[in-house]
């Protein structure tokens, strides 16, 4: 099986609750907010093992694509795609699903976001090649991540009663559930088989194709129409086809219609979406008052702070529970319970015309 085995990485995105470090040239994928790595460095070294960088795909924006290959030098430059707009990700796949069943009929493929975090790698790629095993059988596969919590911003895949977290065998899906009210997430984690939807899926290219023929037809047909992989006009056309395509996720557009869809309750790998400064705070180890700084410092009746504050010392006195971080043409300071919000921050300069902000 693991010759047909193909990873698709997603790094289009731009990490708007990573500003002000975070811009459209240098968006989170391609940050070490965590680690001396990038998150999508990261990524490809603990794919490595199952699938080797040749065999890896990447899709991305124009921003990104040069930072991208750069990080990157393992993976084929050729494989390092560019969307020409961003049309959310059932195109971004289907795309990427149709280029593998071209170039390998039985094409086998996993879709990865660029961003997460994983720290227990060996047990992320028992998790991945039960997957792989999953899907090379025919079915469409999912992975879920055991709650740690309530939690309101991820949206739940429902198991049958009675699954076991570490199970190698895939689970029928019952249900996908949007993101929850608190109530509800409290229900679900206290039920012990509602899961995490991680955003990372698996499945035969030709059976997605097939899914998305039947859902999404003029996606597909717009996808059908490009010249083969490669060829000179294959640039051009996807140019103006792909901003036709429907703008609709995969979750959305396949997997909360399709009848054989199949989840692995994933033991514990340390998973983490890094969906937030706060979340990089959540990772990170503090001082004895619960400060985690980048550099040097004097913290003075502080506690709790997160400051990225690179080359210059940092003094805190009185304050707690701040995000702060600095870079040489913008500075932001923030609740850290008010994380998710800095993504409104980049909405304001947007409506500025602040282009060299953002």
């Amino acid at each position: 099986m693991n010759r047909h085995c193909y990873g698709l990485i997603l790094a289009g995105g731009r990490g708007t609750r990573f500003w002000p470090r975070s811009r459209r040239r240098s968006a989170k994928q391609v940050l070490n907010v965590v680690g001396e790595r990038s998150l999508i460095q990261a990524t490809v070294d603990r794919l490595a093992p199952v699938i080797p960088p040749e065999r890896l795909w990447v899709l991305t924006n124009d921003h990104l694509r040069d930072a991208i290959m750069a990080q990157l030098p393992s993976v084929p430059k050729a494989q390092v795609l560019a969307e020409p707009a961003q049309r959310n990700t059932a195109p971004a796949i289907g795309l990427a699903a149709h280029i593998l069943r071209s170039l390998d009929p039985d094409a086998v493929m996993g879709v990865f976001p660029a961003d997460h975090v994983v720290s227990r790698p060996a047990v992320y790629r028992s998790v991945v090649r039960a997957a792989f095993r999953g899907a090379a059988a025919g079915h469409l596969m999912v992975v879920g991540i055991r709650p740690r919590w309530p939690e309101t911003g991820y949206g739940y895949i429902e198991f049958p009663r009675g699954v076991q977290a570490g199970t190698p065998d895939p689970f029928p899906v019952k249900r996908f559930r949007e993101k929850p009210a608190l109530a509800q997430a409290k229900r679900y984690v206290a039920a012990g088989n509602f899961y995490w939807n991680s955003g990372m899926f698996f499945w035969r290219a030709g059976v997605l194709l097939d899914q998305l023929r039947q859902h999404l037809p003029k996606t597909v047909t717009l996808l059908a129409s490009l010249p083969r992989f490669g060829s000179r006009q294959f640039a051009a056309r996807l140019a103006r086809a792909f901003p036709l395509c429907d703008n609709i996720s995969i979750d959305y557009a396949v997997m909360e219609k399709a009848g054989n869809v199949r989840g692995i309750a994933a033991a514990d790998f340390g998973w983490n979406d890094v969906g937030s400064w706060n979340a990089v705070y959540e990772l990170l180890p503090g001082d004895g008052d619960g400060n985690v700084v980048a550099g040097e410092s004097v913290c003075l009746g502080a506690r709790r702070n997160f400051v990225d504050a690179r080359g210059k010392m940092v003094a805190l006195v009185g304050v707690d529970d701040l995000i702060v971080i600095d870079t040489p043409d913008a500075l932001l300071v923030a609740r850290r319970d008010l994380a998710q919000q800095v993504g409104d921050v980049v909405k304001a300069l947007e409506r500025r015309k602040r282009e060299d902000l953002l």
